[in-house]
């Protein structure tokens, strides 16, 4: 194995500096962000933020990195692939070709997707057991309510989001910006629960591959157990249905729901700082290179020189070397 150059720290530094400052230059605004990692060979880690766009290339979870879903793609979804139907399972890029199961999927937006009970669709192997590496922590529930100001809604008219904590936090200020939503604090989301407020059956919309959703108590889908039916679901009721404030919770979750973003571009700074650390690695071929067209500039420099300023000499030359060459001369 050839050795690393000896570079100075300094310079590794700079580096390190410059890589840094990409990546938050390439999210302005100082957006919230969820960092997911997946290995410890390296800590490598992409970033998820608010109102993203998404996309890039897939990565996989490396082999070395005893992470319990190692061998899985993540990432490379867009922004626009964000919406699914109430069927649990929708809302996948790629991936979700047996509608049977939620397991063994990838994860296009980072994110992995919510469990329910009764291991519906095996989702347990995302269960509470795993909120230690969660992307984005444990899942909670949020109820969102308005006020009659803003919106004509009646008092039974509430809704809850579903989703990691570090995307319902962020996303919660922006329903309360754009939807005059009610701010609540978070509670932990327990669908196993008798008394639990929200079940399966009350989903309204899944997002970000089945990893967030909208539910309402006031809805019962009878076709929600029946995995393989998706894209059949019971109808909304009509309260539900035309509800403005409804359609304006929507429309935050689909623009500013937290997913992840391709990976960050180099800034000039960190283009020239990471062309320092790689130049020393290539310096002796392109010292070689560049001599190489130097000498052969100066070859052919003489030889203009001496065709079009010496012809005398060069055809003197040419005569003396066919007589001691006599072999080159065909009959």
């Amino acid at each position: 194995m050839m050795p690393l150059p000896n570079i100075p720290f300094g310079v590794w530094l700079l580096y390190l500096l410059a890589s840094v400052g990409t990546a938050s230059a390439t999210y302005a605004f100082n957006k919230p962000q969820v960092r997911v990692t997946t290995t410890f060979a390296d800590f490598h880690a992409r970033i998820m933020d608010q109102w993203g766009e998404g996309g890039g290339k897939f990565v996989k979870i490396s082999k070395d990195s005893h992470h319990p879903f190692e061998g899985r793609t993540f990432g490379g979804a867009k922004r626009r692939e964000i919406r699914g139907s109430r069927a649990f399972g929708s809302g996948y890029s790629y991936g979700s070709g047996n509608h049977s199961t939620i397991a063994r999927r990838p994860f296009p937006f980072g994110t992995w997707p919510l469990w329910w009970d009764q291991d519906f669709m095996e989702s347990s192997e995302y269960g509470p057991h795993m909120d230690a590496i969660r992307p984005g922590g444990l899942l909670v529930l949020v109820p969102l309510r308005t006020t009659r100001e803003h919106f004509n809604v009646t008092d039974e008219e509430v809704y809850y989001a579903i989703g990691d904590r570090e995307s319902m936090l962020p996303l919660l200020i922006s329903y309360v910006t754009w939807c005059h939503v009610v701010p609540v604090w978070p509670s932990k989301f327990d669908p196993t629960l008798s008394n639990s407020l929200v079940k399966l059956e009350n989903v309204i919309q899944y997002f970000r591959a089945s990893s967030f959703a909208l539910a309402s108590p006031a809805y019962n889908n009878r076709f929600a157990r029946q995995s393989m039916t998706e894209g059949t679901s019971s109808p909304l009721p009509d309260l539900i249905e035309y509800s403005l404030f409804r359609r304006c919770v929507d429309d935050v979750t689909y623009h500013a729901l937290a997913i992840m973003n391709r990976p960050p571009e180099l800034t000039p700074l960190g283009r020239f700082v990471r062309a320092l650390t790689v130049a020393p690695i290539f310096l002796p071929f392109a010292v070689f290179v560049a001599l190489a067209l130097i000498f052969h500039a100066i070859a052919v420099l003489r030889l203009w020189m001496w065709e079009y300023m010496f012809p005398e000499r060069m055809d003197r030359f040419r005569a003396a070397r066919q007589s001691e060459f006599p072999y080159e001369n065909y009959p």
